[in-house]
């Protein structure tokens, strides 16, 4: 029996000629907030209806808490879900859509629906029918539907669209705040990575319905940070040059004659000097680093230029 939270193994969803997700392998252990990246039809949506089971693989196995099959829908109650948008009765009130759920997925306590109400900012709302919320407070139902009886794992899809930024922030502290209480693991989607920047702790890649790459927080803001690459014929001279005559002391050698800096990159004319004059050659010297939009454009070019889109 596995250990992870969540699994999915080869998984595939064919549409007719569309391949929709194309075999993604995925683990999530206790813990993590993973951040499910990718363009509008990239396959993240899909992917996240075959996790929580509101469709059916084509091939593939997908499992919950180490539990495949008729036992992964078991444990299904186990775990909390947004995906697109909530399924609430439209006459219904934010309470008895709460009520209905707390009772279907056999949660034993009533205050339950009133402590979702609260959280979501919605215990003012009384008798109000769904139909008659707008669009932020429907998002807050439907997180409040996702939250309630604080799952062990939560399945959430673009759910901060729609909301102000005082609930997006409201709804990030929440999720940070149950990983860290009760050990809960969150799988996220977005087109938003400055958003999930600021919480999340691995990141999968999504394109065409492939993984094209999976990375945690602190690899990946690695891979974005900006430094200023020099290129010298004498490595360990400009590495000295630059620690006693700049103050130069965050800096790596990566061999082939480079040495990479990650301060001081507002003085590369002062620091292009500086080696000249002290008898150093420099062949190059330029900043590198990427925002993260940029890394995940560069990721997606490299993936179309691989592997073409497959047909089902």
């Amino acid at each position: 029996m596995s250990s992870s939270v969540m699994s999915v193994r080869d998984v595939s969803k064919h549409y007719r000629r569309t391949v929709a997700v194309d075999q993604v392998s995925l683990d999530l252990e206790a813990g993590q907030i993973f951040g499910l990246v990718g363009e509008n039809g990239a396959g993240k949506t899909t992917l996240i209806r075959l996790v929580t089971g509101l469709a059916r693989p084509t091939s593939g196995v997908v499992e919950l808490f180490g539990h495949g099959g008729r036992d992964a829908a078991r444990q299904r109650s186990r775990t909390g879900s947004l995906v697109e948008t909530a399924a609430a009765g439209p006459d219904l009130s934010a309470a008895r859509n709460l009520e209905a759920l707390r009772i279907q997925r056999g949660l034993p306590r009533r205050d339950f629906v009133e402590q979702a109400l609260h959280l979501t900012g919605l215990e003012a709302t009384g008798s109000k029918k769904v139909r008659e919320f707008s669009l932020g407070m429907r998002q807050r139902l439907g997180l409040a539907m996702a939250l309630m009886g604080r799952p062990e794992l939560l399945v959430l899809d673009e759910p901060t669209n729609s909301l102000d930024p005082t609930w997006t922030m409201r709804v990030r502290d929440e999720l940070v705040r149950r990983v860290h209480e009760d050990g809960a693991t969150v799988l996220i989607s977005s087109h938003l990575l400055a958003e999930l920047d600021l919480f999340a702790t691995d990141y999968g890649f999504i394109h065409h319905g492939r993984l094209i790459r999976r990375v945690g927080a602190d690899r990946l803001h690695q891979e974005c940070r900006r430094t200023l690459r020099i290129r010298t014929d004498d490595v360990s001279r400009a590495a000295t040059v630059l620690e006693e005559r700049i103050g130069v002391r965050d800096f790596a050698v990566n061999g082939d004659g480079v040495l990479t800096i990650g301060s001081h990159l507002d003085e590369a004319a002062r620091i292009n000097r500086e080696l000249v004059d002290a008898g150093v050659g420099v062949h190059e010297l330029g900043l590198r680093g990427a925002s993260l939009e940029d890394y995940f454009t560069e990721l997606v070019a490299a993936a179309d230029s691989t592997h073409p889109v497959r047909k089902a």
